[in-house]
């Protein structure tokens, strides 16, 4: 989501007659970008400013925009009297504003509604992996998570606007769209004829727009899996063989303290419908170790369940305290060390199981996208349809490197894969 904010912000500055630079002493405006998810996120933010403090011309305006902002409101001027601008992730298209009156101290993190997408230029050029926001906000209330605070309450966009942005971006580029929400399958629109629009409906319009070749869509809720959705694995082969469904704990009682509603049984059973709807689909998951209350057995489940289901990329993090969270009131906070040592234990139990799904892909042609050149310049960098890494040598004439490609994998690590274009 901060991606496509960014990719937005930039489009908007440019708009307005601005050129992106690299150095901070050249640039006359500093904005950053934020996320709130994790303590460390914000520190790192405010670090940074004082960075920026040091280093840009005088002149410059500096401020912060997305998920920090809206944590922080006024006090963040109080931290950095620098700061010209403190504007929330619903509140970007706001800059103007700052823009027009640079002397003002603009403070807006109104969560009113999705004002800013109808209030910003269309992109001249998308990227061609486009991201397309359909819903923002989160209404499951993991009693860990700001984002409810930060980012408001679930609201869904327009069907109708969704699929312009879709059509705009296949015509201006994209090849592979991502549908992007905190609770991306929980999206649920009625139109004014009652008639109700769900992923599915949007998975389907975007697959008969010629120029879409790859269909995913991000970040999924366990018990928002509807039967709708799981049969599109089924029948829709643009859409990607690869799901992100966060599971966070093995354990039902830490489960039950993060206010999750669903049982393992529950979550199992979704994972099977979804391997029954499309063999070789692949899954990954996000998992948070040191919740307050969680014990070594909580923790062995947690492991357990990671090698059950066979995740082969996820996402693990320490337990990070957050304002406005139910458990950063909890008691039985998990001291530190032991955090890292879970952290560690389980990160080794994941980079083994991606390890060898990785190194089980060797001798298979897939269908890859290429993202770019690697940072040698020597070679190129695809992705696989589970978005894994694969380099392959760059050919001898750059005009021959297709968008995508028959890729077929010579040899694996934890970290990507290598390959050879097929002819």
């Amino acid at each position: 989501m901060n991606v496509y904010d960014g990719w937005r912000i930039a489009a908007m500055l440019e708009h307005r007659g601005m050129t992106r630079t690299e150095n901070v002493s050249d640039a006359d405006i500093i904005i950053l970008n934020t996320c709130a998810v994790r303590a460390k996120a914000t520190d790192k933010v405010f670090s940074a400013l004082g960075r920026i403090r040091r280093a840009k011309k005088s002149s410059a305006l500096m401020g912060i925009v997305g998920c920090v902002a809206r944590e922080s409101g006024a006090d963040a001027f109080r931290r950095v009297p620098d700061l010209n601008f403190v504007l929330g992730p619903q509140s970007y298209h706001k800059l103007p504003e700052i823009l027009e009156n640079p002397d003002a101290k603009l403070l807006n993190i109104d969560l009113s509604g999705l004002e800013k997408f109808d209030s910003l230029p269309q992109m001249v050029k998308s990227p061609t992996v486009t991201y397309i926001p359909i819903q923002e906000g989160c209404n499951h209330c993991c009693t860990y998570c700001i984002v409810p605070y930060t980012r408001g309450r679930e609201i869904s966009r327009k069907f109708d606007d969704c699929i312009r942005d879709t059509i705009h971006a296949a015509k201006t580029g994209a090849i592979e769209i991502c549908f992007l929400g905190q609770n991306v399958n929980g999206y649920k629109y009625t139109d004014e004829n009652g008639h109700t629009y769900r992923l599915s409906d949007l998975i389907q319009a975007a697959a008969k727009i010629p120029e879409i070749m790859r269909i995913r869509f991000t970040s999924s809720y366990p018990t928002e899996m509807t039967d709708d959705l799981i049969e599109m694995f089924k029948t829709e082969p643009k859409l990607l063989p690869f799901l992100n469904m966060p599971i966070q704990s093995g354990a039902p009682d830490v489960l039950q303290r993060m206010n999750r509603p669903y049982d393992l049984d529950q979550y199992i059973g979704i994972i099977n419908k979804l391997r029954n709807a499309r063999s070789d689909i692949q899954i990954s998951s996000d998992f948070i170790v040191g919740f307050p209350g969680e014990t070594d057995s909580d923790f062995e489940q947690t492991v357990n369940i990671a090698k059950q289901i066979g995740y082969i990329n996820s996402y693990c993090f320490k337990y990070s305290p957050r304002p406005h969270t139910a458990a950063a009131l909890m008691p039985n906070q998990i001291p530190e060390s032991i955090k890292s040592a879970r952290l560690a234990t389980l990160d080794a139990t994941l980079n083994e199981i991606q390890r060898d799904f990785n190194e089980s892909c060797i001798g298979k042609t897939l269908s890859c996208l290429y993202e770019g050149p690697d940072k040698t310049g020597r070679h190129l960098v695809y992705r696989t349809p589970y978005m894994q890494q694969c380099i392959v040598s760059r050919p001898d004439n750059d005009t021959m490197i297709p968008a995508l490609a028959k890729i077929e994998i010579t040899a694996a690590n934890k970290a990507s894969l290598r390959g050879k274009f097929v002819e």
